[in-house]
Formats: structure tokens, sequence, C-alpha cells
């Protein structure tokens, strides 16, 4: 199995001379996809298959290759706009290139690595800018990038604006697994991952919670609380992985969930602002990710009732559930109401319908 992962490399370095030219490439490339996407925009052509003479019909001074780069990009806007929308012909509006970005390719971007600076560890060319532009960014190698590339093929393309360049890697994982070992994972603020297997971590992940919660927001504090959060969930997700070594992960789809969702009835407001938070989607994504690097499946189920319902009599009530702990108000049964959550979570996907859509009939017995 590919996979295909980027890292960002910052511009804080290049001069300013160079930043005020490359801001005005900026510009002008953006002008040259905005003139290309209303052209293609009725008749859209194969972006393999374009002319001279149509990429040289805006009136522009890029050189050609930037501009046979631009024509491209509009050509993946409109496709992509009309991709979306297929089921809903109404939705379908003409795309806008608003942002100083470039989606560069080796036509007119290449990374020259450095043998005589030791400060830089590469510079990023830039060829057929027009008007004799001549554009050599220098690019310096951080931790993350050097990890995937000692691990993956970096791609001949890249993301470029006036703050950063985007360099892509693509990763080769191998088959994913086959075997039996499944788990189910809830996921709370007391404990961040609790599997079907009894299995709870990331304990300290509620410190790291009313941290980001008392800072002031946009403080320097607050950056740094909530990168020690992320940093946290990374390495839960990690653990994970390794000490339970499952051949697939299922766990909850929550979307949405902030202090102002309007699930309301289901979460208190404390706990939907600290879901809001610690960003339930950055948890997903990386349990993902490290699925994908482990070639472990990862599934996702409905959230509705996992820890109301009772795994030994199906019974679902609000009231079974009381902070940690589970009581079945049908049969008595009881035990850790996150460890339930999981082991529900698992059920839900093995015996029968599941998914995003799915959501169980509840009936209450008296």
């Amino acid at each position: 199995m590919k996979l295909i992962r980027s890292t960002k490399c910052s511009l804080r370095f290049v001069t300013q001379s160079k930043l005020d030219k490359l801001r005005i490439v900026l510009t002008e490339y953006r002008k040259a996809v905005n003139f290309f996407i209303n052209h293609f925009w009725l008749n859209t052509p194969d972006k393999f298959d374009l002319k001279k003479e149509i990429i040289n019909l805006p009136n522009t001074w890029l050189g050609f290759s930037s501009k046979a780069v631009a024509a491209r990009e509009a050509i993946n806007m409109i496709n992509s706009v009309k991709e979306r929308w297929k089921d809903r012909p109404e939705k379908i509006k003409i795309p806008v290139h608003k942002g100083n970005i470039i989606y560069a390719s080796q036509l007119i971007a290449k990374l020259n690595l450095s043998k005589k600076s030791k400060e830089f560890d590469a510079w990023l060319h830039f060829r057929s800018l027009g008007k004799k532009y001549k554009l050599d960014l220098p690019i310096k190698f951080h931790k993350h990038f050097n990890y995937l590339n000692s691990i993956g093929k970096r791609l001949n393309s890249y993301i470029i604006t006036d703050k950063y360049v985007q360099f892509c890697f693509e990763i080769e994982t191998g088959k994913k697994r086959e075997g039996t070992k499944a788990i189910g994972i809830d996921t709370g603020i007391k404990f961040l991952a609790s599997t079907n297997t009894g299995n709870q971590y990331g304990k300290d992940i509620e410190e790291h919670i009313e941290r980001v919660k008392r800072c002031k927001q946009g403080s320097n504090g607050c950056k740094k609380a909530r990168q020690a959060l992320k940093q946290r969930i990374d390495e839960v997700a990690k653990e994970v992985i390794k000490k339970e070594n499952p051949d697939l992960i299922v766990v909850e789809k929550l979307k949405n969930l902030n202090h102002k969702t309007k699930a309301k009835r289901l979460l208190a407001k404390n706990m939907r602002r600290s879901i809001g938070t610690w960003n339930w989607k950055y948890w997903l994504k990386r349990i993902e990710f490290a699925c994908q690097m482990n070639r472990v499946s990862f599934r996702t189920v409905s959230p509705f009732y996992t820890s109301q319902t009772c795994p030994s009599c199906g019974y679902v009530n609000r009231g079974n559930r009381v902070g940690l702990v589970f009581r079945c108000l049908s049969c008595g049964y009881t035990g850790n109401a996150d460890l339930i959550a999981s082991r529900n979570i698992l059920s839900r996907f093995l015996m029968g319908l599941y998914g995003a859509h799915y959501k169980p009939k509840i009936i209450e017995r008296r």
C-alpha cells in the first residue's frame, strides 16, 4: 500500500527582495489560473492534451512552463468541483483561485541539495517564471522532513506560498495485515483511549486539556499548551498500536463536536468544550495514520448510545451510565463505562449494520 505524506519547511530565511519577487510571481500566477478556469469551464480539456496555442492564450508575462502549470491546475480545480457535486448539479459553481499559492511541478521548480552552504540544506530553484526572474529559495530541513525522507521517496512536486514550501513523500508500507485480532476504541477525557481488551491509555490527557482551557486564547502559553497536547495524542496513538498489535481498529465517528454543537442532549457543556479543545478530529487522524503506517485496517461506526447499551442484555437507557460507572438498570450488569463502550463499538462493527449512518432503535424495558 502506498501513502502520500507531506511536511512544510519555512521560508523565514528568505531575503526581503526575494520574498517581494515571489509575491509578484504568486499574484501573476493566480491571475493566469483564473483566466484558464473561465476559459475551460464549459469545455474542459484533458490536462495532458494541452496545446501550445492554448497555453499561450492569457495575457501574462509568465514563462511558458509556468503558464502550462497554471492551466493544469485550473483543469484540476474544475474537475474537483464537478466531481464533488456530481449528485447535486445545482451546487456546481465556477471555482476561483484566491490564495497566493502555486502547485509547482518539476517543470518550474527543482530542489538542489546544498554542498557549500552550512546554514541551509538545499535551495529550491525557480525557472521559467518570466521577466527574467530567477529565484533560489533557501530551505532548512527539520526532523519531520528527515524522517519522511528516510522512509519514503520525495516527489518532484511542491506547494509554494510566501511563508513555506510543502514537500510530498510517497511511502510504501506493504499489504495490510490479514488476521483476526480486532479492537474497539472508546475515546474520552479521563482516558484518551479505552479498548475492549481492558486496557486504557492516556490517563494524563485531562491535565493537558485543562491546561489549554486555562490559557488565554491566542497567547504564546496557549500555543505551547496545544502543542504539548498534540504531542501527547501522537504518543498515545503509537502506544496503542505498539501494545495492542491489532489487525483492525474500530472507533466512533463523531463530527462537529464543540461548545456550539447541536448534540446538547448527548454531551454536557463542559464535555463539548473539552472535546472542541483537544480536537477529536486530530486524534482520529493520528490513530488512522498510525494504522496506515503499521498496515492495520481502520474503520468507524456510529457513536449513538455506545456507553448506554448493556453488552449483556442489550438494554439501552441513559441512566445505565453514571460517570465512569456502568450499571444496567435491567439486568444489573456492572463495569467500567469506557471499557463497555469500547466493547459495544467493536460489536457494532462485527455484528450487523455499521457505519456513520447507523443509528439503533432504542427499546426501553419498564
